[in-house]
């Protein structure tokens, strides 16, 4: 078969036929071997226009269809009244996860926490940076205080992220955590009230980097703010002491000072590694400095559920660990990472976000196993 190209229309027409194909009855219309030619009823589409597919007609029609309303049924003049639609029922809106989500967040944020008989003082360590303390600090802090209870942060990281959380000003030259290591200050005077009723703070600031080196002649330097919580005249639930990722002097006095040890674990392999130096050190305080102190709480952090990494190490770790690991876990979440930015926790920032419904949870695991262990 032999084909010839229109000028113009920009693909081949059928310049002979064989007539096997065309068959006996074809009529064309032209005679054999002349080209095709359009005639005024036939417009020359546009030059390489694909030619409209069925798919393509089948939805306009659908489209034309569910556009154009039908005609307005005759109503008639004796019944002239129109009738009002049905209310929606506001159960329809209640039902769905997003709604659930936001109902158990309210529910957790009113439910009632235990009050411990004395006063509860957390060290959050971990020698390993990013794994959470900052974070895991200041939302079970605030968690507790929204609840009704007096809590205190101390912000013993220099770098002063737990102020910033907190809502705090923690510029250069105000009273910090650094007047009370290094030069004695009360720590009733570096106490501030933040953003949360019944929360408060004592801000660190970039001075606290130079203490390490400057408590190294103090005398008693592990114990400075162990005297200055206990000098303190007045009283607090619940005390928790963010530490900077190392173990320096700065840690040590946070170890002295507290009873109990809270470690955030990232559910990753490499916050395993530095686990057991930090062990280590947990005993050496204990033989020396202090025997009231242990590790009661770990909280595992950043959990991805999508990857057997994170299942793994969650596996591990309450294998080794047992009942001091948390049943909750802080997933990763864009909202708490979200919320310092704002000068927030994640609890006032997105209360119904999965991040702040998990730090309550863990919040109120943390309060019922206090009371539980000095019911016993």
């Amino acid at each position: 078969m032999t084909t010839a190209v229109t000028p113009g229309l920009g693909w081949p027409v059928a310049a002979r036929l064989p007539e096997e194909a065309l068959g006996a009855d074809s009529d064309l219309g032209w005679p054999e071997g002349t080209p095709w030619t359009p005639t005024e009823d036939e417009p020359i589409p546009a030059p390489d226009e694909d030619p409209p597919s069925l798919v393509h007609e089948a939805m306009a029609r659908v489209s034309r269809e569910t556009t154009e309303p039908p005609p307005p049924a005759p109503v008639s003049r004796e019944t002239s009244e129109p009738v009002a639609p049905e209310p929606v029922s506001r159960e329809t809106y209640e039902d769905t996860p997003i709604a659930a989500a936001a109902a158990a967040a309210v529910w957790a944020a009113r439910a009632p926490f235990p009050k411990p008989t004395k006063s509860r003082i957390f060290t959050v360590a971990n020698q390993k940076g990013g794994v959470g303390k900052t974070t895991t600090t200041v939302n079970l802090a605030a968690a507790l205080a929204l609840r009704g209870l007096d809590v205190l942060v101390i912000d013993l990281d220099p770098q002063g992220n737990a102020s910033t959380a907190l809502g705090v000003d923690h510029s250069p030259g105000i009273p910090n955590v650094y007047d009370v290591l290094v030069s004695g200050r009360p720590l009733a005077e570096v106490v501030i009230d933040t953003p949360i009723k019944r929360l408060r703070c004592a801000p660190a600031t970039i001075d606290l980097a130079g203490a390490e080196v400057e408590l190294v002649p103090q005398v008693a330097r592990e114990g400075r703010l162990k005297r200055a919580l206990a000098a303190y005249e007045g009283s607090f639930d619940y005390v928790f002491v963010d530490c900077p990722p190392s173990l320096g002097l700065l840690t040590v006095n946070a170890l002295v000072a507290a009873e109990e040890i809270l470690i955030p674990i990232q559910c990753e392999f490499y916050a395993l590694e530095g686990l057991g130096q930090l062990l280590h050190n947990v005993e050496l305080i204990r033989s020396h400095l202090n025997e009231r102190l242990h590790v009661s709480t770990i909280l595992l952090t950043m959990y991805d559920g999508r990857t057997k990494l994170a299942d793994q190490v969650a596996t591990e770790v309450r294998k080794h660990f047992g009942d001091r690991v948390l049943e909750a876990m802080i997933p990763r979440s864009v909202r708490i990472s979200e919320a310092p930015g704002y000068g927030q926790t994640v609890l006032t920032y997105d209360p119904s976000s999965r991040g702040a419904v998990a730090y309550l949870d863990a919040a109120r695991e943390v309060a019922e196993r206090g009371a539980r262990t000095e019911g016993t």
